[in-house]
């Protein structure tokens, strides 16, 4: 039988919609602030010339240059004030996140709560900072080691660039945590979503171009579309894909009454470590070409050379190479981020057991056990989304960017946002109903 949820969720309609005002308000809200960040990416930085930089920028744009650009929507080949993006947080959050399983202090910060949570969010602003700094002093000294991009190189230019760069990144953390409080929540992820998708128009009209001029074949490129509609309907599947655990709560006797045992399930994703290993594996691949394309590939030695030129995209070392680090990554961000002991331990806190299973450490072994099994599936599926659109680009040579890092974020973020509003059209149909009810108390005559 459907629950109130799925029942209130199946009536949704437009009407609902037209009523829900204060749903209305937070995705205005939220456009204007995605517009304000798009309308940043197109200011330049002071002190430099875009176009030398532009023609600069191309030689690197295979680089792990190119996997930023793609997530600031274009300010890095732009060098505009938000070229740095939200990427110095996300940074930080996951060096936060890996700490609070090996440093004991931040481990019981992170059970203390809601306000465990603020102190760490702190810390992890405190990172962003030091690593948005960094970064801005290196792009900094590489646009002076450039010719004719700095117009007046010195002091003077690192330390307005460092301002200005981390300024741009603090005020987009701070844009995104007002899209979470003021709009329809993941603020952050909804700003990576807006640089990925801006920048899809342009390859598109970029892939019928080449088919109008016949430098590329219509089947081609019609095989292409079918396979990335092919690939978002695989995502959207295996992320919503749940193995459910039978959670069984024994009865309980509260002063004179006797309630029955309850039932209920604990939901396993399939992909538990989300976009992460496809990002840091793709970074990590990447550092090298960057590096070479840094040196101007002049005075290194041979094998650096065919080591960089086997790491190029679709040679058959990047694949494996690409893959084996999705399938570690999917394992060990996993375990980062789920404890089965913890999970365990709540459970018979709570006085529920999996029947069949002893509550305790048995419970947490069985729970590691299912948690392993379905982490292959998820990591097999993590490599196909990745590996198959590599492949294609390869073999075709479209320029189409179909990776699979950008179609997990974006297909991700959709379905996010998409259960936001949905929660917003509920909760207004229950205000609904609270309102037009007469459930309120009244005196006997």
């Amino acid at each position: 039988m459907a629950s109130a949820a799925e029942q209130l969720a199946s009536n949704l309609s437009f009407s609902t919609f037209a009523k829900a005002d204060d749903l209305k308000k937070r995705l205005w809200f939220t456009l204007g602030a995605l517009l304000v960040y798009r309308l940043g990416t197109y200011i330049p930085l002071p002190g430099i010339n875009p176009d030398a930089f532009a023609n600069a920028f191309q030689s690197q744009s295979g680089g792990i240059l190119g996997l930023f650009n793609m997530f600031s929507g274009g300010a890095v080949s732009r060098m505009a004030i938000f070229a740095l993006g939200i990427m110095p947080y996300i940074s930080a959050s996951i060096i936060v996140q890996l700490m609070t399983s090996v440093v004991p202090a931040l481990e019981q910060l992170k059970k203390e709560g809601e306000q465990g949570r603020k102190i760490i969010n702190q810390y992890t602003r405190y990172g962003t900072v030091i690593l948005g700094a960094l970064q801005a002093y290196g792009i900094a000294v590489s646009m002076e080691a450039g010719q004719g991009i700095v117009a007046d190189p010195g002091w003077f230019f690192r330390i307005s660039t460092v301002l200005t760069l981390l300024g741009g990144t603090m005020f987009l953390m701070w844009l995104g945590e007002q899209i979470t409080s003021r709009g329809i929540g993941n603020g952050i992820s909804l700003i990576i979503f807006t640089g990925i998708v801006a920048s899809m128009p342009h390859a598109l009209a970029s892939t019928l171009e080449l088919a109008r001029t016949n430098a590329i074949s219509t089947a081609v490129i019609f095989i292409v579309f079918v396979v990335a509609l092919a690939a978002v309907a695989t995502v959207v599947f295996f992320e919503r894909a749940q193995r459910r655990l039978l959670i069984q709560y024994p009865k309980r006797q509260v002063g004179n009454r006797m309630f029955q045992g309850d039932t209920s399930h604990l939901p396993l994703k399939l992909n538990t470590s989300g976009v992460i290993p496809a990002i840091f594996a793709s970074s990590l691949l990447l550092l090298p070409a960057t590096l070479a394309g840094f040196s101007g590939n002049t005075g290194l030695p041979d094998w650096a050379t065919t080591i960089v030129a086997a790491l190029g995209h679709g040679q058959p070392l990047y694949m494996v190479l690409y893959a084996g680090m999705i399938a570690f990554f999917a394992f060990f961000y996993t375990a980062i981020v789920f404890n089965p002991k913890d999970t365990a331990d709540n459970l018979k806190k709570h006085g529920g057991f999996i029947p069949g299973i002893r509550p305790g450490e048995r419970t947490a072994e069985y729970i590691d056990y299912v948690l392993t099994r379905i982490t292959v599936i998820g990591a097999l599926y993590l490599i196909a989304v990745c590996i198959l659109p590599e492949i294609l680009i390869a073999q075709t040579g479209v320029p189409f960017y179909l990776g699979g890092t950008s179609l997990l974020i974006v297909v991700s973020v959709t379905l996010d946002t998409v259960a936001q509003i949905q929660g917003h059209l509920i909760a207004t149909q229950y205000e609904g109903l609270i309102k037009k009810s007469k459930l309120r108390g009244g005196k006997r005559g």
